[in-house]
C-alpha cells in the first residue's frame, strides 16, 4: 500500500520516493484509485508519461500531483473486433487541461460517437484490482 501525503495545493510526495521507478510509483497510485503526473519544479512542465528526468530541463526533481481531469479528444480511431471478443471499441489520445497527452479510451459512447475536440473527464477504472485511466464525456460535448 503506498504510503502518501497530499498538501492544499494537490502536490503529491511519497517518502522514499527514489527507491521506487516512477513508473511504479504511478501504477501503484493508479491501483490505489489515484490518478497522478509528474510536474518538475525548476522549470514547471507538466509531464506524462511518467519519467525520471523532465524532458524540458533536464532536472530529477520532479513531484506528483493529481491533475484536474479534464480534457479534449486530440485524435481517436476505433479498434474493430468480432461481437463474440468484446465488440469495437475506440483508443483515444487525450490533451489534459494540464498540458500532457496520453492514450486512454473513452467509455459511454459507441466508437463511432467519439469525436476530435469532445470534452472529456478522466477517472481510475480498476479493471482485476489494477487501475487504468479511461474518460468519460461531459454532458456538454454529447452529440
Amino acid at each position: 500500500m503506498l504510503s502518501c501525503f497530499v498538501n492544499p495545493l494537490t502536490e503529491f510526495t511519497q517518502p522514499n520516493q527514489l527507491s521506487q521507478s516512477s513508473q511504479r510509483i504511478y501504477q501503484d497510485a493508479l491501483d490505489a484509485g489515484r490518478f497522478l503526473i509528474q510536474r518538475c519544479s525548476v522549470c514547471g512542465q507538466n509531464i506524462f508519461y511518467p519519467r525520471e528526468f523532465c524532458p524540458g530541463c533536464g532536472s530529477s526533481d520532479l513531484n506528483w500531483m493529481h491533475p484536474s481531469g479534464g480534457g479534449s479528444v486530440y485524435a481517436v480511431t476505433t479498434v474493430r473486433r468480432k461481437p463474440e471478443s468484446g465488440g469495437d471499441y475506440n483508443v483515444s489520445l487525450i490533451d489534459l487541461d494540464e498540458g500532457v497527452r496520453l492514450m486512454s479510451r473513452v467509455q459511454g459512447l459507441a466508437p463511432s460517437a467519439v469525436r476530435i475536440g469532445m470534452r472529456v473527464r478522466g477517472r481510475v477504472f480498476l479493471d482485476e484490482g489494477r487501475g487504468i485511466v479511461v474518460f468519460d464525456p461531459l454532458e456538454e460535448s454529447m452529440p
